[in-house]
């Protein structure tokens, strides 16, 4: 269990679970099914809803303010974390606790949630930031609704998030959402015509994350904005050799001494706080220091567990085509 844990904790994959449509409300009540097949009910429509960071930037995305959010909030530097997306981080309450997983009960007892929503893995108990301990002390509160992070792909968690907000009564049809998928859609196309261009040269990207103690290659069909990256979008993404049979095959951990297994000519990095950035990898790691796309500084951005909403993937796939496009010029 450590090392699954471990695993979501590392590569956090970025995604959404298909399932059921919001069912019809009917007198008054509000029901939800969530990715874990559970029928979520509640007396009536939720308002004052609790979120795992990365749901609350996707339900806002879509028309919906939380009143609390827990995960990373903020960066040391008072900057909204990316894992947060749009969520304006003074307008919520943080009640993340002191370990992964926990929460600070009184503050969440003291917002008088009526819903708490929060991200899904099928290998790990309880939700995403929120450990099947807590989750039983929050049920006592307000119901929990968990969004499927793996096995599916990266619109497909899209539209579950888009499903969530409609029943919640948000407007998923305005001019605003219907702008923001346009450019979704505009900015997968420019990831397309790279990735057509990388693979006319027989070029490839390995995406990793990295601690002090592992270097970690991820496995793109695990992951499901990389799968949809890889299969629909054209971009070539390296599909590690081994990848770990323990923590559900996200990625192939190695040693330091071996993160010189796989030369590609792109290195595509996890931006998270936790996660060691390429200056940290680069420190007393020789055989990294080696490789090519290294020694070039070919590296570019991963955004493994932003919010998944049409707005938030349209900046980040943006941003990443203009980044690709820098370094392959090198």
């Amino acid at each position: 269990m450590r090392r699954t844990v471990a695993a979501v904790l590392l590569l956090g994959l970025v995604a959404g679970c298909g399932g059921n449509a919001p069912a019809e409300q009917s007198g008054g009540q509000w029901s939800f099914k969530d990715d874990r097949g559970k029928e979520v009910t509640a007396p009536k429509r939720p308002e004052r809803v609790v979120a795992q960071v990365s749901a609350a930037g996707a339900l806002k995305d879509y028309g919906i303010n939380v009143v609390g959010t827990f995960g990373p909030l903020k960066r040391p530097d008072g900057s909204t974390d990316p894992e947060a997306g749009s969520v304006d981080p003074s307008q919520v309450t943080d009640i993340t606790g002191p370990g992964y997983g926990e929460i600070d009960f009184e503050k969440f007892a003291a917002l008088n949630a009526d819903l708490v929503v929060a991200g899904h893995y099928p290998e790990v108990t309880g939700l995403w930031h929120l450990t099947a301990e807590f989750e039983e002390k929050v049920l006592k509160i307000a119901p929990t609704v968990g969004i499927g992070q793996s096995k599916i792909q990266l619109p497909d968690g899209i539209k579950r998030f888009r499903e969530l907000a409609k029943s919640l009564g948000a407007d998923v049809d305005s001019a605003e959402v219907k702008a923001d998928e346009a450019d979704f859609t505009k900015a997968a196309d420019r990831l397309k015509a790279v990735g057509k261009k990388m693979t006319d040269a027989g070029q490839k990207i390995q995406v990793v994350g990295a601690d002090p103690k592992l270097f970690y290659v991820a496995v793109p069909a695990r992951n499901p904005d990389l799968d949809w990256y890889a299969k629909e979008l054209g971009l070539p993404l390296l599909t590690p050799e081994r990848p770990d049979t323990e923590g559900g095959g996200y990625f192939q951990s190695l040693s330091w001494e071996n993160s010189g297994t796989y030369k590609e000519h792109v290195i595509m990095w996890d931006t998270r706080a936790h996660v060691l950035n390429p200056e940290k990898m680069k420190e007393g790691h020789p055989v990294f220091q080696g490789l090519p796309a290294v020694q070039a500084n070919r590296f570019v951005e991963w955004n493994a567990v932003a919010p998944l909403s049409y707005a938030s993937y349209a900046k980040i796939m943006n941003k990443l085509a203009d980044q690709l496009e820098q370094v392959l010029a090198r």
